[in-house]
């Protein structure tokens, strides 16, 4: 029986915006397309919004693009756009598929709240603070000062929390990470690490290290284990059983109600040799119920994700 599947992270988007000749419907150059969603079995995908490098520096009218690619080319083939709990329902109670929309990293805010707002009432529901560098926010995970949020950023983080924009840490660095981390605690407001694996597993900066790890968890927050392959494993390949270890060291912290999916499909170049596109989810899914009980299962490819969008997407009533 095939679950249905959550995954947290894709940068279809942001491929279409740079080759606007790319055609979500089935084009084989798309890691997510409406043929591999359906394939593998994905009932929900969030869409990040990432601005190249190519655009130039970044600025709204790049964000508002790949929100207006994400209207024009990818929901009329009938994904429908999850903005409330309400839509997340209609979803489940249908044969669609539903997108999220994600921006990943404040650049292209240029520093502007009223472009949050903008952005929230546009439908954008997940905001990765960084990528990998330093912005007018907070520092990136890669940024060798290894700073945290500007005075301007933490002026973001309330915005986010007013609003009901959920926080991403996944690019974020160490020291922001524990600067949000207060912040979130005070507020009453969890954040997820969308793309992200276990450092303990494999030392990768992008890696959680096990108290950031305990800290999501602790927070009600949750943790969506990526598909990088550099991320998984070291050395030159990996497969798709390679995260297995990644999930047993999260899980050995507490955080079996907390992990989910975030593939990092479109955001790479090389893949898991077992794992290149979203219509493998369906193989996935057969692999961990040879080593975990459904309900684990069931748990991290959808019911952890949903629950958690389920309690923090704003209501229509």
């Amino acid at each position: 029986m095939k679950m249905p599947i959550i995954d947290f992270h894709c940068d279809a988007l942001s491929k279409m915006q740079l080759d606007p000749k790319l055609d979500f419907a089935r084009d084989r150059r798309l890691d997510v397309n409406l043929r591999r969603l359906e394939e593998g079995g994905v009932k929900l995908q969030t869409f990040a919004i990432f601005l190249s490098e190519r655009l130039g520096p970044p600025k709204m009218e790049h964000i508002l693009g790949q929100i207006d690619i994400f209207r024009e080319r990818v929901q009329p083939l009938g994904v429908l756009a999850v903005q409330s709990g309400e839509d997340l329902d209609a979803v489940e109670q249908s044969n669609a598929i539903g997108g999220v929309l994600s921006l990943e990293g404040a650049d292209g805010l240029e520093g502007n709240l009223h472009y949050v707002r903008i952005c929230y009432e546009k439908g954008v529901r997940l905001l990765g603070l960084t990528w990998n560098y330093a912005n007018w926010a907070a520092d990136g995970i890669m940024e060798p000062r290894n700073g945290g949020f500007t005075p301007a950023g933490l002026d973001l983080v309330k915005c986010c929390h007013e609003l009901g924009i959920i926080l991403d840490v996944s690019h974020l660095s160490v020291k922001g990470f524990w600067e949000l981390q207060e912040l979130a605690e005070s507020a009453g407001k969890p954040f997820i690490a969308s793309h992200s694996n276990a450092y303990q597993v494999c030392p990768h900066a992008r890696n959680l290290r096990d108290d950031q790890i305990q800290a999501i968890i602790k927070l009600g927050g949750r943790i969506g284990l990526t598909f990088v392959p550099w991320f998984v494993k070291e050395g030159k390949k990996a497969s798709s059983r390679d995260l297995l270890p990644h999930i047993d060291r999260i899980c050995s912290l507490g955080g079996a109600a907390n992990l989910m999916f975030g593939s990092d499909f479109d955001g790479i170049e090389t893949h898991l040799t077992d794992f290149r596109h979203a219509g493998h989810y369906a193989v996935w899914q057969e692999t961990l119920l040879k080593y975990y009980p459904e309900e684990l299962v069931r748990g991290w490819l959808y019911d952890n994700a949903a629950a958690f969008l389920r309690a923090w997407l704003p209501s229509h009533k």
